[in-house]
């Protein structure tokens, strides 16, 4: 079975595409419209990522990229935002993001962004514990 992620986003062509294509490309996907659904999702579930739009209408993006690194330290985060942040500006945050796609994006190009991130944190992670590839 594939990473468990979770999509947070208000458009809801944007989320359920999004969740259609991780789908079928073996990830186990949920998807909400909101800060305040996402907090009660990830208080009800395991999740290995979530993928959260910048601009949300409440708790912005970075806000709840924040109260995710806080509340669950072992979600990595990945914001997306048609709004251009550069890796600087994502690190300066301090929300604990680990990646960052700008829309549009084609959906095989978001996928292979998906594993190729989530490949490299589970290598990192493994070399931490003692693990060598």
């Amino acid at each position: 079975m594939g990473a468990r992620v979770l999509i947070v986003d208000d458009e809801l062509n944007v989320r359920r595409s999004l969740a259609v294509g991780l789908r079928l490309s073996g990830f186990e996907v949920e998807d909400v419209d909101g800060s305040e659904a996402a907090i009660v999702a990830l208080d009800r579930a395991n999740f290995d990522v979530a993928i959260v739009d910048l601009m949300l209408p409440g708790m912005n993006g970075l806000d709840l990229a924040r109260r995710v690194h806080a509340d669950h330290p072992a979600v990595r985060v990945i914001l997306m935002s048609a709004y251009h942040l550069s890796p600087r500006q994502v690190e300066r945050a301090e929300a604990g993001v680990v990646g960052f796609l700008p829309k549009p994006f084609r959906m095989e190009e978001a996928v292979r962004y998906f594993r190729e991130q989530l490949d490299g944190l589970n290598r990192r992670a493994a070399v931490r514990r003692g693990n060598v590839f």
